[in-house]
């Protein structure tokens, strides 16, 4: 029997109990053996994301789904949606990244880089959560619950710290990671 699997590319940054939501939604709606959140080491639009330290989100982010069966995390030097899916069967992303993923910025002002990014993944099975003021294609939409529907890490390091999983809040209680990054300076980033 084959394995299905989906990949859920993003920074998680922090991971979020919306994130948990999304790729347990995926799992269960798209009838996946594991999903694996993938982690770029330089994440598009992103590049400057150095607070906390990429090891420190990592190690957050696997305590974050150690006790999820089919969860894993996975990093790649990938940073185009459409390179990082490839050998997936279905790709997990919310609507604001399906939105990124049609802007021809990413591809260097190429729409036609973009056209063939986006043609790929439609060829794929797309897996998206909604989000306020995005569109989704048809038959794309997971079900999350619609209290999931505004969770995100910028509200998290905004002071949504319930937002965040319960290894991102411990690991922000011990170093101030996303509400202090000051704490986080002294204390926990490697020198």
């Amino acid at each position: 029997m084959t394995r299905r699997l989906g990949v859920y590319p993003g920074s998680f940054n922090p991971p979020t109990i919306g994130h948990l939501a999304i790729a347990r939604a995926a799992m269960a709606q798209r009838g996946l053996d594991q999903v694996d959140l993938v982690v770029s080491r330089v994440a598009l639009g992103k590049e400057l994301a150095v607070v906390p330290a990429f090891e420190d989100r990592i190690s957050v982010l696997e305590a974050s789904v150690a006790d999820i069966d089919g969860l894993e995390v996975a990093v790649t030097d990938h940073q185009l949606l459409v390179e990082i899916a490839q050998g997936y069967d279905v790709v997990v992303m919310g609507a604001d990244k399906w939105a990124q993923v049609q802007d021809p910025a990413f591809y260097g002002d190429s729409v036609e880089a973009r056209d063939q990014a986006v043609e790929a993944l439609l060829r794929l099975d797309l897996a998206i959560a909604p989000r306020p003021t995005f569109e989704v294609p048809a038959g794309a939409e997971l079900d999350i619950g619609p209290e999931m529907i505004t969770v995100s890490s910028s509200g998290a390091r905004q002071g949504r710290l319930e937002w965040m999983t319960a290894a991102a809040r411990a690991f922000n209680d011990a170093t101030g990671a996303w509400s202090d990054p000051d704490l986080y300076e002294r204390t926990a980033r490697p020198r």
